[in-house]
Formats: structure tokens, C-alpha cells, sequence
């Protein structure tokens, strides 16, 4: 990577999607799920509109400001206590078991690389702030939720939301607070989805991790590494 005039070492930047990257799941989908168990929602109405958001973003039409209307809602009749309360049973419930030695694994080694590791999700702040930080992550770009007068969130999005395009910019945004461009850092980006190509095309070293079919065509034919971070190992 070339390096300005009088520049050190860039800075290494290991950059990591979530959901279907560092964990088997979708945690915005779960949580849904998880709140419908809860009953805070008609298991038949919310299940059938969060299968339906579900599937637009993985056909990257999401409306992204619909949808963190509709993910919220529950959540923010129930308060903030109790909301706070339930997501502490679904780390417990849903997501710890499933982190998985092998996305601890990865990060370890960038953390043992000295590199400035670094979530950026789509998913909202509400439900990965505490993902994040059971991963061992400090530095989290997520959805970020507007709050109102008593700090409870309204159900609007604060600022560009990361997604799509939107991840390269926040990213940007969050490097310039640190002195920082993503062209004076080497950078590593892991991602499963399509939906990630912006940021995807801007790295050093893209790696498709997880893909789905169409991303994992894309990446063997510009010559991208795959990673299938939780195949199971084969049996000699």
C-alpha cells in the first residue's frame, strides 16, 4: 500500500460485518423473535412483517427507516428498564450460545496483530452494543437511534445509517474523528452479504465470509479470499 510523503506504518484496520459474519445468525431477526416469545407482539402479524423485512434486505430493498420504526415498537412501549432487561435474557438465551470459538478465534488474531478492529452493522445500536461488546469489541459503528427528551429511543434514526453506502460513510465519519482515512490505513473488511459491496470495493482486502451465492461468484471471480468461518471441518 503506498504511504504519503513522511507518513508511517499505515494504521491496520480489521474491519468485521456481524450478523452471518461474526455470528450464524441474524441478531435484528432474532431479537424480533425473541420479542414475539416475550409477548410484546402478535406472533402472527409481527412474525409475518419481520420475515417480509427480513427477505428485502436480503435482497438489498430493505427501507431501512421502515424498518427501525417496525423493530423498535415493541421495545420502546415496553421502556427502557424492561427493554434493557429482556435483551440481558437474549444474550443469554440467543446469542451467547451462539458466538462460536471460531469468530473468537478470528478476532484474537487480529487483536494479537495490534489492529484496530472495528464493527460495522446495519443491525441498530440497541441490539448490538452488548454483542459487541460479548465479542470483546470496543469500537462499534452501528444504526444509531435518535432519544428523546428522556434519553429512551423514538424509533427514528440518528445520523447516516449504516448500511449499504451508508457503511462507507459512517466509517469515513469515524476515521476522521481519530485522525485517521481509510487510504492511510491497511484495511481488512469481513463480510457475508451483497449488501456490503460498497465498503467491500473500498478496502485492501476484501474477504467474503459466509457468502451467500451471489457474493461468493463475485469474490472467486475478482479473485477475493472466501472464508466459511463455521463450515465444519471435514472428516479424513
Amino acid at each position: 500500500m503506498t504511504q504519503g510523503e513522511g507518513r508511517g506504518a499505515p494504521t491496520r484496520l480489521a474491519l468485521f460485518d456481524l450478523d452471518h459474519t461474526l455470528l450464524p445468525l441474524d441478531s435484528d431477526y432474532e431479537w424480533g423473535e425473541f420479542t414475539i416469545r416475550q409477548g410484546w407482539c402478535d406472533r402472527d402479524d409481527f412474525g409475518r412483517r419481520n420475515a417480509a423485512f427480513f427477505a428485502d434486505y436480503q435482497r438489498g430493498s430493505l427501507d431501512v427507516h421502515d424498518y427501525v420504526r417496525f423493530a423498535t415498537q415493541a421495545l420502546r412501549a415496553q421502556g427502557a428498564e424492561a427493554a434493557h432487561a429482556a435483551h440481558a435474557r437474549f444474550m443469554h438465551e440467543v446469542i451467547g450460545p451462539a458466538i462460536r470459538p471460531q469468530a473468537l478465534a478470528l478476532l484474537q488474531k487480529h487483536r494479537d496483530a495490534g489492529d484496530l478492529m472495528v464493527i460495522i452493522t446495519a443491525t441498530n445500536e440497541f441490539v448490538t452494543t452488548p454483542i459487541a461488546q460479548a465479542l470483546g469489541i470496543s469500537n462499534l459503528i452501528a444504526i444509531e437511534l435518535q432519544r428523546d427528551a428522556s434519553g429512551w429511543i423514538t424509533g427514528e434514526i440518528r445520523g447516516v445509517p449504516s448500511m449499504r453506502e451508508g457503511k462507507v460513510v459512517r466509517l469515513r465519519q469515524w476515521l476522521a474523528q481519530r485522525g485517521l482515512t481509510l487510504e492511510h490505513c491497511e484495511s481488512t473488511f469481513y463480510s457475508d452479504s451483497m449488501n456490503d459491496l460498497p465498503l467491500l470495493q473500498q478496502v485492501d482486502h476484501p474477504i467474503a465470509t459466509n457468502p451467500g451465492d451471489e457474493l461468493r461468484a463475485l469474490a472467486h471471480a475478482r479473485g477475493w479470499p472466501v472464508l466459511d468461518l463455521f463450515a465444519e471441518p471435514s472428516i479424513p
